[in-house]
């Protein structure tokens, strides 16, 4: 594969690499589980009942915020994905923006959530804009599925799909710290992901680090993985519950 370039050219090709796959990543990416969200929204020490979507995506997120009957804004920076979300989600409102100038007033909501984008964010400028639009006591929340790699299989697989470029990606769960917010918490969750061989090759084919490598690459790592999920037991046949795990850090502000 040739050379992917500096870490930061890098990251700037993976963080804008999804709106060519709006419809896609809709989708084929899971939700998140109902008692994650319960839980970062027990983070703040107010009532909940208006919630920020940050980079919300096609609004996998937002879906979730809403059925638990809270009144959800949706900010994301890519427009693709904004028009996805608005399509699937009519009555949600739904602003262009990103996490370092976030375009609602100032004390507006109880929680900030982020869905699998914490880490393209530029922390220290995101953190005092989502300290700013949350309301003294309010919470921010953010979430990530990773697969579960205690199940054998679920591990090979995860290690066929990484391509030259997936070590760029490592660190994603860190030791969080901002200015104005008590110290943050973690907990995870279990959770699956209804899937066939074809529809769980269609979610990995939406990861970044599928989407920026080259067409060879990607097309040799997703015939390895096909090969290997005709062979598994648990996959060889019909759909399958491919095994999740969500992880969720809140803080509080102060």
């Amino acid at each position: 594969m040739s050379d992917p370039g500096s870490d930061a050219e890098l990251h700037a090709r993976q963080a804008s690499s999804f709106g060519d796959q709006a419809g896609a990543y809709a989708r084929h990416r899971p939700d998140y589980p109902l008692a994650a969200l319960e839980w970062g929204m027990s983070g703040a020490n107010r009532p909940v009942r208006e919630v920020l979507d940050l980079a919300a995506g096609t609004g996998k997120l937002t879906a979730g915020l809403a059925g638990l009957g809270r009144s959800v804004t949706a900010v994301e920076p890519d427009a693709d994905m904004l028009a996805e979300l608005s399509r699937r989600l009519p009555d949600v409102p739904a602003l262009l923006g990103k996490a370092e100038d976030i375009p609602l007033p100032d004390a507006s909501v109880d929680a900030v959530f982020v869905g699998q984008a914490l880490h393209w964010f530029d922390l220290a400028p995101a953190f005092a804009q989502i300290r700013r639009v949350l309301r003294p006591g309010g919470a921010v929340v953010a979430l990530w599925n990773h697969d579960d790699e205690s199940v054998p299989w679920v591990l090979e697989f995860a290690r066929i799909i990484r391509t030259g470029i997936s070590r760029y990606l490592a660190g994603t769960e860190q030791t969080l710290r901002a200015d104005g917010f008590g110290p943050f918490e973690q907990e995870r969750f279990a959770h699956q992901h209804r899937r066939s061989i074809d529809s769980l090759l269609a979610t990995v084919s939406t990861h970044s680090h599928l989407l920026v490598a080259s067409e060879p690459d990607r097309d040799r790592t997703l015939a390895r993985a096909r090969e290997y999920l005709e062979s598994v037991p648990e996959t060889g046949t019909g759909e399958f519950d491919y095994p999740l795990v969500t992880t969720v850090m809140r803080a509080r502000r102060g």
